[in-house]
């Protein structure tokens, strides 16, 4: 039975460089561009299985890693909280979870907003513990894997970030999870893995990647099974979109959806009956 890619959600508080994270893997400027900086819909972007081997395969042949999945599709979520119903629906279309944490300012109001949701859903996630590169006296080193930058830092700049860590994994555990950096983890199905990255220079990336595409592979496979039946999915956003007309961003994970199906979508008064026109998917 095929597998299709897994759907990843991304959260996390506002301004803890979420879409930069994102910017950085996909090499664009959404963040830019975007209102106050602040992302206002959720974003799909989908990474293909050549992006994933070109950023993180140098470091699964090392560790004699395979790639398995087909890609992976990313939902970048609202920090805001004046979206935390959008948010809600993003975290309950997920797969997987990448819950984002600045290093220095640790949990705020829409992290714990988030695991709540993660928890309440039973999502599996990890975390990406942002901008290192702000760490007193951390000497960047761009696009270099964490372990080989963090080694060739000064020993009270290590020590620094790995207090930091540690009252992250304190406040995980108030909230009932075990953590632990991810090169220290023994059992990921028992310990959540914090791995520092930095959206800014790119430290960071390629193991954030790996550990994600190991813990989908390794826990997900039964549940990225695609069948032939009738696609089913998530509706994450109705919204116009100039010269198409009404849309709906939808996530199908399961089945099959082709033009001229006729689907049936939930509204606030009573189910929508329709025909798809046209079946859109996010650039790679």
């Amino acid at each position: 039975m095929p597998i299709r890619q897994p759907i990843v959600c991304v959260l996390g508080h506002v301004d803890t460089g979420k879409t930069l994270l994102l910017d950085k893997i996909r090499k664009s400027s959404v963040q830019a561009r975007e209102v106050g900086g602040i992302t206002q819909h959720i974003g799909a972007s989908y990474f293909p299985l050549d992006t994933l081997l070109e950023i993180c395969g140098p470091l699964l042949a090392e560790l004699k890693g395979k790639i398995q999945i087909p890609g992976i599709l990313v939902i970048d979520t609202p920090g805001h909280e004046a979206f935390a119903n959008l948010r809600k629906r993003g975290g309950g279309a997920a797969d997987i979870a990448i819950l984002v944490i600045d290093v220095l300012k640790g949990f705020e109001a829409q992290t714990y907003e988030s695991l709540n949701i993660l928890k309440a859903r039973k999502t599996p996630f990890l975390v990406a513990v942002n901008k290192i590169d702000r760490i007193p006296g951390w000497l960047s080193q761009p696009e270099r894997l964490f372990l080989e930058s963090y080694m060739s830092q000064d020993p009270y700049v290590r020590e620094d970030l790995d207090n930091h860590l540690y009252t992250i994994m304190g406040t995980l555990s108030t909230q009932g999870f075990q953590s632990e950096r991810f090169n220290k983890i023994k059992s990921f199905t028992r310990t959540i893995a914090l791995v520092p990255v930095s959206a800014k220079t790119g430290e960071g990336i390629p193991e954030l990647l790996s550990v994600l595409v190991g813990l989908t592979q390794q826990y997900l496979k039964t549940q990225l099974q695609v069948t032939e039946d009738p696609g089913k999915g998530t509706v994450l956003e109705v919204k116009e979109e100039a010269g198409l007309g009404m849309t709906i961003n939808t996530i199908v994970h399961d089945g099959i959806l082709r033009k001229g199906d006729t689907i049936i979508v939930g509204s606030k008064d009573k189910p929508l009956v329709t025909k798809v026109r046209a079946v859109l998917l996010p650039n790679p």
